[in-house]
């Protein structure tokens, strides 16, 4: 199974379930086509890792599904695309396989191939920490190592005795620490006079569809009393534009929003301030050491069971990070124009030192700057030389 000197190209099996996986996936077959320029990458990839080369056997898109509810609608396709993504490995095993991310999917995956001799890695440790902590003990069975983006999490596995690397986080080496606002806004083709506020509801249909309807309603509201503020909204894709447009059409004809196709970060280095949905933009915002107000909202039922489950006191990535409330969080009800409008009015009216907030973003950011792709590779190589595989570049 692993390679010898001389023989066939390293082959690397890699699974990831969304966008901010891709952009993992990418840096670390980046990383690792330093050190082994022929190696092969196969499994489930995004536009990044595609445009690298990786050979993905199903679209992406099939794995992102958000909400414990919404996974029952797709389970039998999930579980379908699953059993044939293992059968192909264990008929044809990779040197190693990377899980990255989408844990549900992904830790089942890595348990059964471990069984059958492959080494499996899990990069982007599971909320272990927050909820179902019991999942360490499947987690333990399924991966010989696991690369963390953040130093809490490290913690946890090493009480736990899982063998576990902490990498840093990919975006802290790629966002610099003092962001160009002005070049942002050139770039978008935005006035560089006046304030901005960057919406974010989500990159899926169910995100957009929650939040869009909110999101809008709080722009209104906002300009209702900053008669000069201008929203803008990136957009993910065709899809997710003609979505918003529908959405904004309904909620808020007569506010003047400017989509823009993807492009996401700039549209936050642009802004004065950032409304969110929960998840890896939050982290993008703390990095471009933008204001933010973080909202999230799950179907009804999904909600009442992730609360019960939930054990971490904070949902966004900030304030998981700063073990404080750093951002307002704003969850389902509370989720409406009137609160996130009232918590992105302070930022706008500077009544929150935005000083103080840089500071406190950049501490850190400096502290998960670690050159995430290269540790991240550094660690599976090292693993491989463990399972005495004599490599070679």
């Amino acid at each position: 199974m692993n390679p010898t000197a001389g023989s066939r190209p390293l082959r690397i099996g890699i699974v990831v379930g969304e966008m901010s996986g891709d952009i993992l996936g990418a840096g670390l077959m980046q990383a690792l086509r330093t050190r082994f320029p022929d190696a092969e990458f196969e499994g489930v990839g995004g536009p990044l890792m595609l445009a690298q080369g990786f050979r993905s056997h199903v679209p992406m898109e099939r794995l992102a599904v958000m909400g414990l509810v919404e996974v029952l609608g797709r389970l039998r396709e999930l579980v379908g695309i699953r059993r044939r993504l293992v059968r192909h490995f264990l008929d044809s095993p990779p040197d190693v396989f990377i899980g990255i991310d989408s844990p549900d999917f992904t830790i089942g995956m890595e348990l059964q191939l471990r069984r059958a001799g492959i080494p499996t890695v899990h990069y982007v440790s599971p909320s272990v920490w927050a909820w179902r902590q019991n999942r360490i003990f499947k987690i333990a069975r399924a991966v010989d190592l696991m690369l963390t983006l953040f130093p809490f999490e490290a913690r946890f596995y090493e009480e736990h005795q899982v063998p576990v690397c902490f990498v840093g986080h990919p975006l802290a080496d790629q966002i610099p620490m003092q962001p160009d606002q002005r070049g942002a806004r050139q770039a978008l083709g935005l006035s560089l006079e006046g304030q901005k506020l960057a919406i974010l509801p989500g990159s899926r249909a169910g995100e957009v569809q929650r939040l869009g309807e909110v999101f809008l309603a709080t722009a209104q509201w906002l300009r209702q009393r900053l008669p000069d503020l201008e929203c803008v909204i990136p957009a993910a894709n065709e899809e997710r534009r003609q979505q918003i447009q529908e959405i904004a059409a309904q909620i808020a004809p007569d506010l003047p929003v400017q989509i823009i196709d993807g492009r996401s970060r700039e549209v936050m280095a642009a802004s004065d301030a950032v409304l969110l949905a929960s998840g890896t933009a939050t982290l993008e915002a703390l990095l471009l050491k933008r204001p933010m107000v973080v909202a999230y909202r799950l179907a009804p039922t999904s909600y009442r069971i992730m609360k019960r489950l939930m054990k971490a006191p904070y949902i966004s990535l900030p304030n998981l990070l700063a073990q404080r409330e750093l951002v307002t969080e704003l969850i389902q009800e509370r989720a409406n124009p009137v609160e996130l409008g009232k918590a992105l009015l302070k930022h706008l009216r500077y009544e929150i030192d935005p000083d103080k907030l840089q500071r406190e973003y950049s501490l850190i950011h400096e502290q998960i700057r670690r050159g995430a792709s290269e540790r991240a590779a550094e660690a599976v190589v090292e693993l491989l030389k463990g399972k005495g595989a004599p490599l070679s570049s």
